[in-house]
């Protein structure tokens, strides 16, 4: 059984893959926003951490 959650930015519903993992990526279908899988169960995003601009430091 696949688990869904419903994304904090649009209110869709987000199903997670199967072979999901904590801390993975996704993206929600209706908005597009990238979403950090906080939790398995229960089954919780947020949204994901914006990559910082490497300078070569």
């Amino acid at each position: 059984m696949s688990k869904t959650v419903e994304c904090p930015e649009c209110g869709a519903t987000v199903t997670f893959p199967e072979d999901v993992m904590q801390g993975e990526i996704l993206s929600c279908p209706d908005c597009g926003i990238e979403l950090e899988v906080l939790s398995l169960d229960p089954p919780q995003v947020g949204p994901a951490p914006e990559e910082e601009e490497d300078w070569g430091e």
